[in-house]
């Protein structure tokens, strides 16, 4: 059971009022996605969210609208939460996404957590021994999805920082600018997934998930 109840529009008060009216104005909608109702118990914390997600995670700027879908849904993923996934699913049924590219974008989010396990161990073990060690993990997936490379090299590096994997991070970021994506669009994704993780972080934390 939910730790909180969904809020209804009629009952929704303060900050919540406005950003109601922004996520219908915003989604094309005439009622709010329940998913944006539970946060609604918080006011000030479902208007943030929105226009966070609203510019970060909708809006094109040095990223397309579809990049920040895919990290979007890649990060969901790795918090685990299935209400997210779905509702980006449906959302992307409406845009340029497809199921198979979210798709695709789990599978490379789930091969990256895979690296960045092995990864970090290296960098906190206290011991350079297994450094020398073959790192031995079969990844073919960063090259077998219908995803282009910058796209995968952005969920990356967005679920290597969320994972805190030092040394993977610095190498992605390094990937990235060497596939010619700029600096800027390189904080967007991260700008991206910080809005996510707050999304997937309550839904989680009240138990709808």
């Amino acid at each position: 059971m939910a730790f909180v109840s969904p809020v209804a529009e009629a009952d929704a008060v303060d900050k919540a009022v406005q950003a109601y009216s922004r996520i219908k104005e915003v989604l094309g909608v005439e009622e709010v996605p329940e998913i944006f109702q539970y946060m609604a118990n918080v006011p000030t914390f479902v208007h943030d969210f929105f226009m966070n997600f609203r510019k970060f995670v909708l809006s094109a700027g040095k990223l397309d609208e579809k990049t920040k879908l895919l990290i979007a849904v890649a990060v969901a993923g790795q918090a685990g939460c299935q209400a997210w996934i779905s509702y980006l699913k449906e959302f992307a049924e409406g845009k340029s996404t497809t199921q198979q590219e979210l798709t695709d974008a789990l599978a490379v989010g789930s091969t990256n957590s895979m690296y960045n396990v092995l990864f970090k161990f290296r960098d906190i073990s206290g011991s350079e021994i297994f450094e020398g060690m073959p790192v031995g993990l079969r990844a073919h997936t960063f090259q077998g999805t219908s995803l282009d490379e910058q796209t995968v090299e952005l969920i990356n590096l967005a679920l290597s920082d969320i994972n805190a994997c030092k040394p993977c991070t610095s190498a992605h970021v390094a990937k990235a600018r060497q596939l010619d994506v700029s600096d800027e669009a390189i904080y967007e994704a991260i700008q991206c997934a910080a809005t996510m993780i707050s999304g997937t972080q309550f839904l989680r934390s009240i138990g709808v998930a």
